[in-house]
């Protein structure tokens, strides 16, 4: 049977495990709960990559009384309660949903991290941060316990199979190192660049980069914004399961990009 627990107790073991607010600083996110229900003990939470009426509506359907994202509705600006917005609002309060969100604090976290995640499936070694962001390290860089071709690494990190959005084979056959930061950061590939590293695997592709990685003989692999950003979304889901008996479910909406 499920567990009993309301916004606020959730908000809190949230914040006990993810460093919600020590990003206030550096995140344009409203990160923690941008939305909240009446009061009514949550029984169920959904997990899910994007803040969008798609969802919202499946968040509903599942009967979770709380839908926890990476990317929310609010981002450091206020916005008119027009539009697309006014019908998210109004869902959420029809259905007495709450909604959470958590954007770079799931980037960055060590273990149940987006970027931590992907080093995992890897199989990365001897890890270390990477990715410079507003004087902090948001991603991973480590060694491959034994060299890994590009395809090989493609296939590691593909959720449910789906394609990378795009790969620029432009270095070593086999790499013996690897940096990730994921999401929307092809340009740390210059990063990577400096530091030597033989792959970068990252969620978007850039026009901008492409000679970048031409010309200093670099592996860059655009796994997809969505697919790099469901890792820390399981694991964090797991691990509320595992700590709070509550019942939980991912809900897999791709975008393609």
């Amino acid at each position: 049977m499920s567990a009993d627990l309301t916004t606020t107790q959730l908000d809190t073991f949230f914040k006990e495990f993810l460093e919600i607010e020590g990003f206030a600083s550096i995140d344009r996110s409203l990160n923690g709960i941008q939305v909240d229900n009446d009061g009514t003990a949550v029984r169920k939470i959904a997990f899910g990559v994007d803040a969008a009426m798609e969802t919202f509506e499946q968040t509903a359907a599942v009967g979770a009384g709380m839908l926890f994202v990476h990317h929310g509705l609010f981002w450091g600006e206020p916005l008119r309660v027009c539009g697309n917005l006014r019908g998210r609002l109004k869902f959420l309060l029809d259905h007495n949903i709450c909604l959470y969100a958590v954007h770079l604090p799931l980037d960055k976290h060590p273990k149940l991290g987006n970027n931590a995640c992907l080093a995992g499936l890897l199989g990365l070694e001897n890890i270390e941060p990477f990715g410079s962001y507003h004087g902090g390290k948001i991603g991973y860089k480590g060694t491959f316990p034994k060299p890994v071709t590009v395809d090989e690494a493609v296939k590691k990190i593909s959720f449910m199979g789906r394609p990378p959005l795009g790969v620029f084979p432009f270095g070593k056959k086999e790499s013996s190192t690897a940096a990730v930061v994921s999401g929307g950061s092809p340009e740390s590939v210059r990063e990577a660049i400096d530091e030597r590293v033989d792959m970068f695997v990252t969620g978007e592709s850039s026009h901008q980069v492409y000679h970048d990685c031409l010309e200093a003989k670099i592996n860059m692999v655009a796994g997809g914004h969505y697919s790099t950003e469901v890792w820390g979304l399981q694991a964090v889901m797991r691990h509320c399961a595992a700590e709070t008996g509550i019942d939980v479910e991912f809900l897999d909406i791709p975008t393609g990009l």
